[in-house]
């Protein structure tokens, strides 16, 4: 699968940050990491499938999302990078570690587990799928009626920037509402497998978020043995965004302390 991606280069022998958004997201949303980290790494930021840019599939698939990140990896032609995801992002990038590992050198994941979650996002489906685009004119017209059904101002807002206006001014999401939608319980999944990557990994933890809560210490340290765990204070599930300085920090320190 041909993923979309934008390159952020900083020098050639600085070495390469690869960066992946979460569920209902795009490129655009690790921007604060990648705005951090574009002196000192040439960054990468994909979308996955389904999201954004990236083409819009029959049926979500964790190996396929691994295939693409693979693919793009290799394009930059680096020796090895660093992998950096976030939510669905994060399990893309296990993924992606597991079945590539000659790729990577280090991993983050940021506030998920390798584990099937409950079904956390049907209200937000159910959201999405009752707006009617065809009555929007303005983005606050479909923030009126995703208010009906998600009160919480940030994840509306959140929801809202994959809200565009297509070339005939017709209002569309950029994420595949109906194939997400349809592939929920593959989404929210996590594929069994018996592979381990057991190079440095980093996991980041919102101290107010139960993503990553301490009853799947055991399946990260099963599949991922060499693991650290860092928690970031005062952060929920979107730790990056709500505690950006905090969060790159960890990044910076994990990544400093990688061996060459």
């Amino acid at each position: 699968m041909s993923l979309n991606y934008e390159i952020t280069r900083s020098a050639p022998a600085h070495p390469w940050l690869i960066l992946i958004h979460g569920l209902f997201g795009n490129l655009d949303n690790l921007a604060v990491v990648r705005r951090h980290f574009q002196k000192s790494c040439n960054v990468v930021s994909i979308d996955l499938p389904d999201h954004g840019e990236s083409p819009h599939t029959q049926g979500f698939s964790f190996e396929a999302c691994a295939e693409g990140v693979a693919t793009i990896i290799e394009k930059t032609e680096a020796d090895q990078v660093y992998l950096l995801g976030h939510s669905l992002g994060g399990k893309a990038a296990m993924i992606t570690a597991l079945h590539y590992p000659a790729l990577i050198r280090a991993l983050v994941v940021a506030d998920i587990a390798p584990v099937t979650y409950p079904a956390q996002h049907n209200a937000i489906i159910r959201g999405l799928r009752a707006v009617d685009l065809s009555d929007v004119e303005k983005r606050s017209d479909a923030d009126k009626q995703l208010a009906q059904h998600i009160a919480e101002p940030g994840i509306r807002q959140f929801l809202l920037k994959s809200l565009y206006q297509d070339n005939d001014g017709h209002w569309q999401w950029r994420f595949n509402l109906e194939g997400i939608a349809a592939h929920y319980d593959t989404i929210r999944s996590w594929p069994e497998t018996d592979l381990e990557f057991s190079k440095d990994t980093l996991f980041i933890k919102g101290s107010r978020s139960d993503y990553l809560s301490s009853e799947y210490r055991s399946d990260v340290m099963r599949l991922f043995p060499t693991a650290k765990a860092r928690v970031i204070d005062g952060a929920g599930h979107w730790l990056h965004a709500e505690k950006p300085e905090a969060f790159n920090l960890a990044v910076e320190r994990f990544l400093s302390g990688v061996a060459p």
